[in-house]
This record gives C-alpha cells, sequence and structure tokens, in this order.
C-alpha cells in the first residue's frame, strides 16, 4: 500500500514537472523578441529612408552635378553685315568758254566753288576761320607782296594747314600782257617757289592779275604743272556792292549764278562781312562746295 502511494506521488510530480517545461517554452515564443530580432522588423537600420534633413536628397543632387552637363548646341554664326556702297567722288574739269566746273560724271548735285583774291591782305585769316566753321573749302590765291613779312608768311601757312588750298595769283598782281616774259616768269616761278618753301606744297591753280593770260604764261603753267582759272562772276570791286549786305545779295541773286559757278571774291572789308551769308545763301538754293581736289586736268 505504502508503495502504491510512493509510486503515484512520483508519477503526480514527473508530469508536474513536465507540464512547467511546455508553459516556459511557449512564452518565449510569444513572448517580446530580442533586441536584433526587433530591430530587424522596424526597418531603421536596414532601410534606405531618408534622414530628416533629406541627407539622402542631397547625395542625389551631388550625383546629378558630377555628371557632365550637355554642352549647349553651337548658334550658327552671323554673317557679317554687307558695307553701304560709297558714293563715286566726282571730279570736276574747268570748262574756259564759260569758265565753270564740268562733272565727269551725271549728277544731281547743283555745286558752286569759293575762290578768294589778293590774300593776305587784311581779313584772309578771319576769312578762313569763318569757312571752317561752316565746313565750305575754297582756294586762297595769294600775291607775293602780301607775304614780305613773317606775320604775313605765318597766315598763308595756318591758312594751309586750316585745310584750305592756297593758289598763285603772282608776286605784284602785275598786269601779264604788260610785261616782258622774264618778269612774267619771275612773277609767277618765284611765287610758286615762295609757296612750296612755306607750306611744303607747291600751288595747283594759277590766277592772272585782271583775269589776262599769255601764251608765255599758258606756257609756264603747262612746265609747272599748273591749272590757270578765271571765274564766273564777281561784284566785290564794284562800287555799288562794297557793303556786306550788298554783296551778299548779289553773289547769291545774281542771274550769273548756274551750277559749276567759279566764284570770284576778295580779302575786302565788305567781303568779309558778307562771306557767311553769301555761304548760307548758296546752301539755301541746294548749292555744295566743291573742294578744290576735286578739279582735275
Amino acid at each position: 500500500m505504502k508503495k502504491t502511494l510512493i509510486g503515484i506521488l512520483v508519477l503526480l510530480l514527473v508530469g508536474c514537472g513536465a507540464q512547467g517545461s511546455h508553459q516556459d517554452g511557449h512564452d518565449q515564443k510569444e513572448g517580446t523578441p530580442n533586441a536584433s530580432e526587433e530591430t530587424n522588423q522596424s526597418g531603421e537600420t536596414d532601410a534606405e529612408e531618408p534622414d530628416q534633413d533629406g541627407s539622402q536628397d542631397d547625395d542625389k543632387e551631388q550625383d546629378a552635378e558630377e555628371e557632365p552637363a550637355e554642352e549647349p548646341a553651337e548658334e550658327p554664326a552671323e554673317e557679317p553685315a554687307e558695307e553701304p556702297e560709297e558714293d563715286p567722288v566726282i571730279t570736276y574739269t574747268i570748262h574756259p568758254a564759260n569758265w565753270t566746273l564740268k562733272p565727269d560724271i551725271e549728277t544731281e548735285d547743283k555745286v558752286v566753288l569759293l575762290t578768294i583774291d589778293d590774300a593776305p591782305d587784311k581779313h584772309a585769316l578771319e576769312m578762313a576761320k569763318k569757312l571752317k566753321d561752316l565746313n565750305v573749302p575754297a582756294i586762297f590765291f595769294v600775291n607775293g607782296h602780301f607775304m614780305d613779312t613773317d606775320e604775313e608768311k605765318d597766315i598763308v601757312k595756318e591758312i594751309h594747314e586750316m585745310g584750305f588750298e592756297i593758289g598763285n595769283h603772282t608776286m605784284s598782281h602785275a598786269n601779264l600782257r604788260n610785261s616782258p616774259e622774264e618778269k612774267q616768269r619771275h612773277e609767277i616761278v618765284t611765287l610758286s617757289e615762295e609757296i612750296e618753301a612755306l607750306t611744303g606744297k607747291a600751288p595747283r591753280f594759277f590766277r592772272a592779275p585782271f583775269g589776262i593770260n599769255t601764251d608765255f604764261s599758258k606756257k609756264l603753267m603747262e612746265e609747272q604743272g599748273m591749272l590757270f582759272m578765271n571765274w564766273t562772276y564777281g561784284y566785290d570791286w564794284e562800287k555799288e556792292y562794297q557793303t556786306g549786305e550788298s554783296i551778299a545779295d548779289i553773289m547769291v541773286n545774281t542771274p550769273l549764278l548756274t551750277n559749276g559757278s567759279i566764284l570770284l571774291m576778295h580779302d575786302r572789308d565788305w567781303t568779309n562781312e558778307g562771306l557767311v551769308d553769301i555761304v548760307k545763301g548758296l546752301q539755301n538754293k541746294g548749292y555744295i562746295f566743291v573742294h578744290p581736289d576735286q578739279i582735275v586736268e
């Protein structure tokens, strides 16, 4: 009996121990996971989600910047603009039949040439400055007896340096018709030499006093390479035109004014006074002023 009870107790104790071990194993499976399992489930360590400060986006932007940028397509080169054609320079010849200038090509321009004799008597430099301000060319025909002082020579040189042509009007304003050939040579050649020594340029144009040439003076012109030039009209030696207003009026409104006219004026008080009005009056009539460089043989 006693052995039977002990056997039952042993069986009961063994059964209880087995049941406790089974319960502990069940709790381990359903309990809180360990640290390594928790980390793997959350995904916060292995996943590549961006940090709150956007560091992953920065990495992507940096990768994009490191990629070579595409070069922009080259724009086609612009073709150089065509330069406008320059108007041809018109040249003129002197026609002694009526002492006017004739163009070498057809043109609608109306032109005149300004010439001033007996320089530099009193007003030549002032007249040159007025014309310079107006951008108007002219020929200043000088006389040797107005160049016999250093001051007068300086005036001629200054007029030349202002861009005006210096012409030969003889040494003493002598009438060549009444002068022997040797006298004519002196009147013309000596003055040309003085002009060249002073300006560095031999004169291209010759004007005889009173417009009177001789066969010998014409031969000298050819030898010296000069053109002789008279005029279409002039008035400032006539008493009725010896005021600035009257000389300006007749020089602009004379019936002798025509296309190509060669205008004769002198270094005189009244011509100096009327010079600007003469220029503007001609311009108002549509005339432009020929430069002496445009005159050819």
